[in-house]
């Protein structure tokens, strides 16, 4: 485990999220009252031998949150994207392989064989059979792939993406439940699937109303008298999914 480096991407704007995102950064974000980038580095953790965290919004309050922590923080003064995130982390990875994680991808998935069955060779991805999303046909990237450091050598720190469909990629499906969190909606699921269908209430958050199928941040008020249903409840801030 210690030749393989790890790498939380956890850097984006987050804009489909918003307002929640105005509050703070998508990685920060609580599924189950656990931030999300929180999630992505006790995923990838028990596979790597480093790891590293790339930050650009709200790059206060994730450096705060990761100080101390045993992570290398990459701190983007502009959005890079994944092959510009890699890019600029090219010398701490030098010459290991990566295990790429995306803060934003919510999912209960065991890596175990999608580590153990790869060939180092070809990038191996994770996906699930999804009709309607599908990134590859009816597969839909989950946001955890498997990188030899052929992939990552010749990367620059320029905004990039990785174009994964123009490569020979090997997918590898899993079955479950799976949310990007990237909209309101996504982040409301996902919360849900992680309670068990219970509404989720954060440390702090005073709720006197009605709370139904809902999610209450931190230090949130529901007054009495209200009912939310189907609804986030932030610092001020309410979101009306459904």
């Amino acid at each position: 485990m210690t030749g393989r480096a790890g790498v939380v991407l956890a850097a984006g704007l987050g804009t489909r999220l918003r307002p929640l995102t105005d509050l703070r950064p998508k990685a920060l974000c609580p599924v189950d009252n656990v931030p999300l980038v929180d999630l992505a580095i006790a995923r990838v953790r028990p596979w790597v031998g480093e790891m590293a965290v790339n930050v650009h919004a709200g790059r206060e309050q994730m450096e705060a949150h990761l100080a101390g922590r045993d992570v290398h923080l990459s701190v983007e003064e502009e959005l890079l994207g994944t092959a510009g995130a890699l890019g600029r982390l090219r010398e701490w990875i030098a010459g290991r392989p990566v295990l790429l994680a995306n803060a934003d991808a919510w999912h209960r998935f065991d890596l175990t064989d999608f580590v153990e069955g790869w060939d180092g060779e070809r990038p191996r991805l994770l996906v699930v059979r999804d009709e309607a999303q599908g990134d590859f046909g009816p597969w839909r990237y989950v946001g955890a792939a498997l990188l030899s450091w052929s992939d990552v050598a010749s990367l620059e720190p320029v905004p990039s993406a990785l174009d994964w469909k123009a490569r020979d990629v090997d997918l590898c499906p899993v079955t479950g439940e799976f949310y990007d969190c990237g909209t309101p909606a996504d982040y409301l699921d996902a919360n849900l699937a992680a309670s068990g269908g219970r509404s989720v209430v954060g440390e702090g958050a005073q709720v006197d109303g009605d709370v139904v199928r809902s999610v209450v941040w931190p230090g949130a008020v529901v007054a009495a008298g209200e009912r939310l249903v189907d609804a986030i409840r932030a610092d001020g801030v309410t979101v009306q999914v459904r």
